[in-house]
């Protein structure tokens, strides 16, 4: 790749220190490696600060430059907890019950999206290949085009994209899937998620389709394509082997010697499927009375946005849940459910994944999921536990292998989970083997090299087309 990489993100990370998710390792080794600009939200909200308008910051972290701007309360609340968080993410997650159409949140997500391209501009090298990640900055590349930047720029949705049907039930939807077109390149999670892209610049934006993966609207070609994110294999291998991950499994294994454990590890949102995966649990305990006394399920569901009203309703519904399924199945020695609500320390996650029997990970919608794929590469290999996947995840397309349910049907998924903990050795390790080999293969860093090297690929072919 020629010239700088300018990484643009909702927040950003400090690429000098340990980073957890995908993003942050992927974007922080690149940046690392060859030196760059990583731009985004402060984090800082100003109360009382001119909606519009948010300080500049810039600092040396190493080869990194470190780029960020204060948010106005107001425009933190209309850009961050309300058009984004209450209008695109449960519309792009399926629900659209619980989207805020009339809030009148529309103008500040543009406002702060205007304002963030207004500050980058600034900062920004004529031959920088600028990359925007997320839902919070979908329209980004047309606010930079709109003040004159010409740079190569590629965006990366990290969530699902929905059907045309119901991306067009968000009033201003033709604009914003128009200004995707501002980009030279369109990352998606999903095969899935493309042939919903495609269909919709097609049906809804009148766009030409040249091809699979190319579309022209209003004088611009927009490449698009599903690249598949992955974990740091090699990191999270290292993490499984260290002192604490084994001292947790250890300690696990002999709390729980005469138990089957199965393992759900999320952030508390509704588009996990949790409570769905907890009704499940209890038709397995129904049905078949052999798993009473036997199945322990540890349930850990991490605090997130619970200023929202969906995140305090499904609290209350898990609470009710679990505690119902302890006291109608528990005994003086066994408790079926270990619901616990805050969050574990990253080098003890895969101690408790490799002492499970099964993960369950069963999301209504995700985009990926890379907790399905953590949960493979910390399994030993002479005895693996065996991976329930929701079909609605994005990392079902990759993870065919795993045992794939659907999370609305609370008998079937409880039967799976029957069938995971019943099966033989030389199955799950046969498929464990395939499954680990796909993830190394498609891990994070081939993730970012392969949607580098299409930007390159696509900005080259558009230079040598304009010259023609």
């Amino acid at each position: 790749m020629s010239g700088r990489l300018v990484v643009v993100s909702n927040r950003i990370a400090d690429p000098r220190k340990p980073a957890a998710g995908g993003l942050a390792v992927a974007v922080g080794e690149a940046l690392n490696r060859t030196g760059g600009l990583w731009f985004g939200w402060s984090g800082n909200i100003v109360e009382g600060g001119t909606p519009g308008e948010g300080a500049l910051r810039v600092e040396q972290a190493g080869k990194v430059e470190l780029a960020t701007v204060d948010l106005s309360r107001e425009d933190h609340d209309a850009f961050y907890l309300g058009y984004s968080n209450n209008v695109l993410w449960p519309v792009f997650h399926y629900r659209l019950d619980l989207a805020r159409f009339d809030a009148g949140y529309f103008p500040g997500y543009r406002r702060a999206n205007r304002l963030f391209a207004r500050e980058l501009a600034k900062l920004l090298q004529p031959d920088d290949v600028v990359w925007v990640h997320d839902y919070h900055l979908m329209p980004l590349a047309h606010e930079l085009r709109q003040l004159g930047c010409r740079q190569r720029m590629g965006f990366f949705l990290h969530i699902p994209l929905p059907p045309p049907q119901i991306l067009a039930a968000i009033p201003e939807h033709e604009w914003l899937m128009r200004t995707l077109f501002a980009y030279d390149l369109a990352g998606f999670q999903s095969e899935a998620d493309m042939t919903h892209f495609s269909r919709y610049v097609e049906s809804e934006a009148r766009a030409r389709v040249l091809d699979a993966h190319h579309f022209t609207l209003d004088g611009r070609t927009l490449r698009a394509q599903a690249f598949p994110i992955g974990i740091d294999v090699d990191e999270f291998e290292e993490l499984a082997e260290a002192r604490e991950a084994r001292q947790v499994a250890g300690v696990m294994r002999q709390q729980y010697a005469t138990r089957q454990l199965l393992i759900g590890i999320d952030r508390l949102d509704y588009s996990k499927g949790i409570p769905h995966r907890v009704r499940a649990f209890r038709e397995l305990l129904a049905q078949h009375e052999d798993m009473r006394n036997l199945a322990t399920l540890i349930q850990i569901a991490s605090p997130s946005r619970e200023d929202l009203n969906a995140y305090a309703d499904i609290r209350a519904e898990l609470d009710q849940l679990c505690g119902a399924i302890n006291g109608d199945y528990g005994d003086f020695d066994w408790m079926p459910v270990r619901y616990i609500r805050r969050v574990v320390a990253r080098k003890r996650v895969p101690g408790l994944y490799r002492a499970a029997r099964v993960g369950l990970v069963t999301p209504l919608r995700d985009g990926m999921n890379l907790v399905a794929k953590e949960f493979v590469v910390a399994q030993e290999y002479n005895d693996p536990g065996v991976l329930v996947l929701s079909r609605f995840a994005g990392a079902a397309e990759q993870l065919q292998e795993a045992l794939l349910v659907n999370p609305y049907d609370a008998h079937g998924t409880a039967e799976t989970i029957y069938r995971a903990l019943q099966m033989p050795l030389g199955e799950r390790r046969e498929r464990h083997q395939a499954l680990l080999g796909r993830i190394k293969e498609h891990d994070v860093h081939w993730w970012r090299q392969t949607f580098l090297d299409a930007l390159d690929e696509t900005a080259q072919s558009a230079t040598r087309a304009r010259a023609a």
